[in-house]
């Protein structure tokens, strides 16, 4: 075990390879297809008053579910309007989430959770097909920006419209939740969207108060309270739980 420790400080290579097996990343496109279904109906009629807003993807892994997103916001005619933050602790998934490459295999699941979404076309329309691969189309790339952001440690993204952070949070303990949430909160716009996966839920948060549900199965929020800035360092947290 000290082996372990000394390799892991100072051998930069074994500290990757350790966190990366670490960190959890399972994903899909349009994972739960009705979340997306009720993003459509809760929360897309909002963003169409908008003249442009912004949304950030917490935890957003290789990103199946960003790319999902910005289907959804295309075919909605929203996506020119829309500038998306995607982020994620580890850097090896986000170098994967920027290329847009997925193994072909996965094709047959994720056009049936496209459908299953409210699709409204053939999500064949948005990739194109090499060899064992599918590239998704570099159109859906250019209003994203990718970069490594720290839920525990790192600070707000601030004035956001919507903050998606699905199947994140189950892996933290309530303190760090409590954390994150106050963090999410003090980087949303009054009248925001907090979207959560259906196994996570803010109602034993202390920022729970700020929102109403608009879907309690598919854990979407709106932010209908203002707030002064909750304290985010660790000399506070006591405090503020």
């Amino acid at each position: 075990m000290c082996e372990l420790i000394h390799l892991v400080i100072h051998d930069e290579a074994m500290f990757i390879e350790i966190f990366d097996h670490m960190t959890v990343n399972v994903t899909e496109m349009f994972r739960d297809p009705h979340f997306y279904k009720s993003f459509r109906e809760n929360v897309a009629p909002q963003l169409k008053s908008y003249p442009s807003f912004k949304i950030w993807h917490a935890g957003c892994s290789t990103g199946q579910e960003i790319y999902s997103m910005c289907i959804l916001l295309k075919e909605l005619g929203l996506y020119d309007k829309a500038q998306i933050y995607a982020t994620d602790i580890d850097h090896q998934v986000l170098e994967k989430a920027k290329k847009g490459i997925f193994p072909i295999d996965t094709v047959p699941l994720y056009s049936q959770n496209y459908q299953e979404s409210g699709g409204l076309y053939s999500l064949s329309d948005y990739y194109t097909a090499r060899y064992d691969s599918i590239i998704m189309d570099s159109s859906l790339k250019k209003n994203i920006i990718f970069a490594d952001h720290d839920l525990v440690t790192d600070q707000v993204f601030s004035e956001m419209q919507v903050i998606i952070c699905r199947n994140v949070l189950i892996y933290f303990n309530h303190s760090l939740q409590d954390r994150v949430f106050r963090l999410f909160s003090n980087s949303l716009d009054y009248g925001a969207y907090l979207c959560l996966g259906s196994k996570e839920s803010l109602r034993f948060s202390s920022c729970h108060p700020l929102y109403k549900t608009l879907d309690n199965k598919y854990k979407i929020y709106q932010k209908t309270e203002q707030h002064e800035p909750f304290p985010l360092n660790s000399n506070n947290e006591n405090s503020s739980e």
